[in-house]
Parts: structure tokens; sequence; C-alpha cells
């Protein structure tokens, strides 16, 4: 009996169930938040040791990938523009689109800000502040763009100095035309060798999360955050407004398209982005989710990696114009309608500093240095960056998908069958489309 029953057991049945990959971040969630409760309240230091090194780790390997990903994506991505009609319409409305979002987004920010007083009744003073140990300013913002060499900026991660060798070598490839393709065959080869890799490290993304959360709690406390909570509650409801009301009214009336689809498409970079909280971590699975809702990919494959260094709603326009006024009142200093137009002006423009990278303190310095408030005012919030981050990343990418499929609609270029027929596929479905894709480009060039 027992033997004739093995043998008609499908091998199918023996296999081990697959977890969906949103399953495993909601796991590693709730034993990251269970672990770190037990390491503060046991006072186990060994775990929230062993916590904060998993999810260093983590962030540790997202962030290897970061320089060379940059380089090459954006420098791709501007190639990749001779293939598309209108090209410069297309970048122009692209820039506009996010300049417009980000001035929604800072004026949402302001507005909760002024409502709920994040500062008042906190028990914080001036003498729990300390200074940052980056600081942004607008000179060094300007000179900062241009690298005094072409190695240090990868060594020291300055994106933003990646960006601009990134943009004048890609345009200069155009420029070369045909002389510059193999130049352009190796970039975009490197290109899929770096998102290759990442796939790998997004695959860890459940276990970073059990650090990350675990090490968060552990360290901070539920009764540090308590002195954080309308602060927090603040970030958190602005950026659901935005992320929740603002992204999907512009979805049904500017492009014209059911909003709901458009979260079931990019359902996987956006949870991707709330673990991980780096938006050029996550890039390539934003872009695998764009071009899933009918993105052409060549306009894609611009669109999304500049999303990734400059689109900041979450980290760039609500995060910093709530701080501010934080900050003023924990400081005693009245801020009037010049300063918060002066917020507005920093969050549009230099976006960029935040580069697309884990936290927004250089963005917060910049505008509190454009404000001449006290920059020690940035180590209130250091405490519990680890927390607004997420809820800031997720809301960061997913404008970073939405505005190409905007002006892809607004253009009638948007493959509205593909955008209707778009699932809520998880990250390993994603990396098999990648993986095909890598595989008839292949074909193709043999």
């Amino acid at each position: 009996m027992s033997a004739s029953a093995s043998e008609t057991k499908s091998p199918a049945s023996s296999r081990i169930p697959k977890v969906p990959f949103w399953a495993q971040i909601i796991a590693g969630l709730a034993l990251g938040a269970l672990l770190g409760w037990v390491a503060r309240s046991q006072d186990v230091s060994w775990l929230k040791e062993t916590l904060g090194q998993i999810g260093d780790i983590f962030v540790q390997l997202l962030k290897l990938a970061v320089a060379p990903l940059v380089f090459f994506a954006i420098l791709v991505s501007i190639t990749n523009l001779r293939k598309v009609n209108n090209a410069a319409r297309l970048a122009t409305r692209t820039l506009l689109w996010f300049m417009i979002t980000s001035l929604i987004a800072v004026g949402i920010g302001l507005a909760i800000g002024l409502l709920t007083n994040p500062g008042a009744g906190t028990g914080l003073t001036p003498q729990d502040g300390k200074l940052p140990k980056r600081e942004g300013s607008w000179i060094d913002f300007l000179t900062g763009i241009i690298p005094t060499d072409v190695i240090t900026p990868f060594t020291e991660l300055n994106v933003l100095q990646i960006v601009f060798m990134a943009a004048v070598a890609g345009i200069a490839a155009l420029k070369l035309g045909d002389r510059a393709k193999p130049i352009l065959t190796l970039s975009e080869s490197v290109l899929e060798l770096l998102q290759k890799a990442l796939w790998w490290v997004i695959r860890l993304a459940p276990l970073g999360t059990v650090g990350l959360i675990g090490f968060a709690i552990a360290d901070y406390g539920w009764d540090l955050i308590g002195k954080y909570a309308t602060f927090t509650a603040d970030i958190y409801i602005g950026c659901a407004l935005v992320l929740f009301g603002v992204y999907p009214l512009l979805l049904a009336t500017v492009a014209k398209v059911n909003p709901l689809q458009f979260y079931k498409g990019a359902w996987p970079a956006i949870q991707l982005a709330f673990v991980s909280r780096s938006s050029v971590g996550t890039m390539p699975v934003t872009q695998k989710v764009t071009e899933r809702l009918g993105v052409p990919k060549e306009y894609a494959s611009f669109a999304v990696p500049f999303g990734a260094t400059t689109k900041m709603d979450g980290c760039a326009a609500i995060y910093p114009a709530l701080a501010a006024i934080f900050i003023a009142q924990i400081f005693d200093v009245q801020l009037g309608i010049g300063d918060y137009l002066l917020i507005a002006f920093v969050s549009v423009i230099g976006s960029a500093a935040t580069a697309g990278l884990t936290g927004a303190t250089v963005m917060l310095t910049l505008t509190l240095s454009t404000l001449g408030l006290p920059l020690e005012g940035v180590g209130l919030l250091m405490a519990i960056d680890p927390i607004l981050d997420m809820m800031r990343t997720a809301t960061n990418v997913a404008g970073q998908a939405l505005i190409p499929v905007i002006v892809s609609a607004r253009e009638k270029i948007l493959d509205h069958t593909a955008y209707e027929n778009a699932s809520a596929s998880p990250i390993d479905d994603l990396v098999e489309i990648g993986e095909k894709d890598q595989k008839v480009a292949v074909t193709a060039a043999a």
C-alpha cells in the first residue's frame, strides 16, 4: 500500500509550496517587530547587535550596486531616447510632471504641518539636537554637480556627480552615432549584469526586513517613537494622501486610466521600496512594473532611472516641509509665507540632492540652511528616520512609476491593453520576465 502510494504521488505535490513575496515581507515585518521587542524588553544585547548587522548587510548590498547601476542606467537610458519619437518633448514633459507633483506634495506637507503643529508638546528641546554628519548647501549643491575626477564620485557614492558624468557620456555617445556602438553594447551588457545581481539582493528583502525593523524597535523603542507621534503620523498621512489621493486623481483625470490597475501593476515595486528604503535599489523592479503597465520600454528606461535619482515626493517634498515646521517649533522660530515659498522652491529644485539613497538628511539640511534654521534640528529626527523613510520611499517609487504612465497616456503611446491586463505578480515573476527579455535580446543580436 505504502509503496503504491509513494509511486502514485506526483512530484508537484511533494514540493514545498511557494510563499508569495508579499507574504514573506509581512512575515519579516512581524518577526522583526517581535525580535526587536524581545531584544529591548529583555535587554538581549547580542540579539540587538545581530539584528543591526543583518539590516546593515542588506542595505550595504543595495548600496554596493548603486554607483555603477546609476551610471550605466542613465547612460543607456539617454542613448535609448534615439529610438523614441519626440524624445525631447517626452523628456521635457517628464521633468514638468516631476515638478508639478512635487509642488502638490510639498503643499500637502505644509498644510498638514500648519494644522497639527508637530513640534508642540513633544518635550524635546534644542539641547536634544545635534549637528548632522552630512550637510547640504546651495553652493555645495551647485558646485558639487561637477566632479574633480572620475573616481571619487564612485568611491564616495556621490550620486549627483555620477548622474552628471553618465549624462555627459550618454549625450556624447548619441553625437558619435555608430562609432559609439561598441561602448553602448558593453554598457547594456554591464547594466544587465548589475540588474541580475541586484535581483539576488532583492530576494533577500524579507531577511533584511527582519534586521531593519527589529533593530529600529530594539534601539529606539516605542517610548521614543511616542515623542514623535504627531510628526510620524503627519509623515504617514501626508504620504498616504499623495500616494492614495493625488496619484489616483491624476491617473483618472489626466491620464484617463483606471487608478486601481496602476496600483495592481506597480505594487511589487511599492512594497519593495517600503522595505528597502532605497529608490535606486528598487529601480530594476520599478522599471519592470512600469513597462508592464504599458509604458514603451525605450521611454521607461529613460524616465525611471532619472526618476530614481530626482523624483522624491516623499523624501524631498512632504518630509522637509513637515520637518522644517517641526524643527522651527522646537527652536521657537516663527516661519512666514516667504519661508513656506522657499520650502516649495527647495523641494522642486533641490530634490536631486536626495539621490535615491536611504535617508533624506542632505535634503533636510539644504532646506534648513536655506531657511536659516539651526542644523542641530536634524539630530532630533535621526532617531526615527528609518521608520519615516519606509513610507517616504514607497511614495517616491510610486511617483517614479506614475509619471511615465501619465506622460505616455498624454502622448498617446501608452499600451492600454497591457495597462488593463497588468497584474500584481510577485517579484519572482518579474525576475522571470526580465530573464526572458534578456534571452530575446541575445537571440535578436545573434
